[in-house]
């Protein structure tokens, strides 16, 4: 690996999006910190990117506790001493229940995973892309495609994934001073685990059940490459990749 490899972080490394983007990343010579609640598939990824020649290093982190961030991006300069991407990947979905029916506790930790997660990444991060030399870096959020439009019984998700984009719009702008970009990918119904209840059926607008097509997660992974290959002149503030005939257009 040469030493000149840009250093990028994915929360939420250990399956599904993360993963995929992860493995991608890696692919096109990016040292990639993996971040994840469980130890044992982060390590799996290092060991496959170490046999195809690449490089990635294992932190077990829970993003919702700000003491578990801060370990994490002391290990980043401990080993890498910068961050040039941040992928704000990890999150949770909520129960599919209605509004009176959600669990106060269950709220709490979508916000603390989806929002307060992503701030505490995000706030490290700056604080180490200002910094450091050469100074700048590029910030990504995993938004969602709920960010423009809710699914039925989705309040705890939905309110995050809205909050995701103001503060999207936030680091962009306070990020100039110090080449810092951020933007955000919305993303709508890649084949994951996430993803299953999709293609089983899903409660619509209209209160039918229907089967959702899904697409390839490679798709996001490429989408998120090329985000983060941009030069910090250049900024893709916001972007949709969406299987083609999902029902989101015209859901709204």
């Amino acid at each position: 690996m040469a030493e000149h490899a840009k250093v990028a972080l994915v929360t939420g490394a250990g399956s599904g999006i993360g993963r995929a983007c992860a493995r991608k990343l890696i692919a096109h010579g990016y040292r990639v910190v993996l971040a994840g609640r469980r130890q044992a598939p982060l390590d799996a990824l290092v060991e496959e990117a170490r046999q195809s020649g690449g490089e990635a290093l294992a932190v077990a982190c829970d993003v919702s506790d700000a003491a578990s961030v801060d370990a994490l991006f002391d290990a980043i300069r401990t080993h890498y001493g910068r961050l040039d991407v941040l992928f704000n990947n990890a999150g949770r979905n909520g129960s599919p229940v209605e509004i009176d029916q959600l669990d106060i506790d269950e709220w709490r930790s979508v916000v603390d995973i989806n929002l307060t997660g992503v701030f505490l990444c995000t706030r490290a991060a700056f604080g180490l892309m200002k910094t450091q030399t050469p100074r700048g870096g590029r910030i990504i959020n995993n938004g969602s495609i709920s960010a423009h439009a809710p699914r039925p019984n989705s309040i705890a998700y939905t309110a995050t994934k809205h909050a995701i984009t103001g503060l999207t719009k936030a680091v962009s702008l306070d990020g100039r001073p110090y080449d810092i970009v951020c933007g955000q990918i919305d993303i709508g119904n890649a084949a994951t685990e996430m993803a299953e209840r999709m293609a089983r059926g899903i409660k619509q607008a209209n209160g039918q059940v229907a089967v959702e097509p899904l697409m390839d997660v490679g798709h996001v992974a490429d989408a998120v490459l090329h985000m983060a290959d941009l030069p910090l002149a250049t900024n893709v503030q916001f972007m949709t990749i969406m299987a083609t005939k999902m029902p989101f257009v015209g859901r709204g």
